[in-house]
């Protein structure tokens, strides 16, 4: 049995049948007798749509509010694809950044990775759980809420695989 951390990309997660799909690759591994966790983006525009709706209603708004505003995204991926994986009889939980105990430093927008603890995602896992985790996103000391900038999902997979001690870190991505 060996430890899979995936990562799925906005264009992977884009829409239902897409999430669809992904739920059905993640059973795949996890029947094949694997522990699994899952690093989402958001979908496919999402936080450019969001980001647009921001400012329309101020031109500079905070760095702090566009971090609370753009971490929606992810949440939203990650209820689906675990709602997803319940529909095929898999034991699933979505965990955002915060509850994963991603810490990030102070910089909101393009936070930096301090440590990601393991005692919550190893506790899932050990129940047989696929943990489905919102990338993009941590926490600072001040309990605020962080991204992590463009890409953010891709790092939160890589550090969450690092700290795990996993056997892969798949990043997938829709290409042509």
């Amino acid at each position: 049995m060996a430890l899979i951390v995936q990562k799925y990309g906005g264009t992977s997660v884009a829409d239902v049948n897409r999430i669809k799909i992904v739920a059905k690759k993640v059973k795949s591994c996890k029947d094949a007798g694997n522990d699994v966790v899952v690093v989402l983006s958001a979908m496919s525009g999402e936080t450019n749509r969001m980001v647009a709706l921001a400012k329309e209603l101020n031109v500079a708004p905070s760095s702090r509010e566009m971090d609370v505003l753009l971490s929606t995204g992810e949440q939203t991926t990650i209820a689906l694809l675990t709602m997803a994986l319940h529909n095929l009889g898999v034991d699933a939980i979505s965990m955002t950044g915060d509850q994963i105990r991603l810490l990030t430093d102070d910089t909101h927008t393009k936070a930096r990775i301090l440590n990601v603890e393991t005692e919550n995602l190893k506790k899932y896992l050990k129940q047989g759980k696929v943990v489905v985790v919102a990338g993009f996103q941590g926490r600072n000391a001040n309990n605020e809420i962080t991204t992590l900038g463009r890409g953010g999902s891709d790092t939160s997979a890589v550090a969450v695989a690092a700290v795990l001690k996993a056997d892969e870190c798949q990043i997938y991505t829709d290409v042509d």
